[in-house]
């Protein structure tokens, strides 16, 4: 989870930011908007939530999917999500009628989010690391598939230069 806009900021406001997909080829994305002051959604207030689909297909990460969050003076939060490549976008409005917490809610879940600080900054990091194991994993696996290209490459530019010359040699190992 993502926090974009902080409890008790002043109204208007306007916040994006840049996500992308987790796996290879994701036709789009599903975008759950909540309140709350906890780490872990599950510990927060749904609010909705909607699907961008049609986004470009490529490799996990590669897709940038810009979200903005728009709280208007009246406190109607307006969320889009727009595919950076193709343009396609989708909205969501929360208003403050249907769905919302009640000031006791908020104040009960200020109280639990602090009383279990440690224990979701603990879950955080764990999922972070995952993450960046993850990312890492992913980008050794796209590194092997480039050497594996490069590598067959090579062998099938030997195959049919067998008379090169030595300089043709040489720099063809310096690519």
């Amino acid at each position: 989870m993502t926090p974009l806009i902080k409890r008790n900021t002043t109204t208007p406001k306007t916040k994006s930011e840049i996500f992308s997909t987790c796996l290879d080829n994701q036709p789009g994305v599903l975008i759950r908007v909540y309140e709350g002051e906890n780490a872990r959604t599950k510990d927060n207030n749904l609010l909705g939530r909607f699907q961008l689909a049609g986004i470009s297909l490529a490799p996990r990460g590669v897709p940038r999917v810009e979200v903005t969050f728009d709280i208007d003076a009246n406190g109607i939060l307006n969320v889009s999500a727009s595919d950076k490549t193709t343009g396609k976008s989708t909205r969501l409005t929360v208003t403050n009628d249907k769905g919302r917490l009640s000031k006791e809610e908020i104040e009960h879940m200020v109280s639990e989010a602090k009383k279990y600080k440690a224990e979701d900054n603990a879950a955080a990091a764990r999922i972070q690391a995952k993450n960046d194991l993850e990312a890492y994993a992913y980008n050794l696996r796209s590194s092997v598939k480039k050497l594996e290209i490069a590598i067959n490459e090579t062998i099938s530019w030997l195959d049919n230069s067998q008379k090169a010359s030595q300089e043709e040699y040489d720099n063809k190992k310096k690519e």
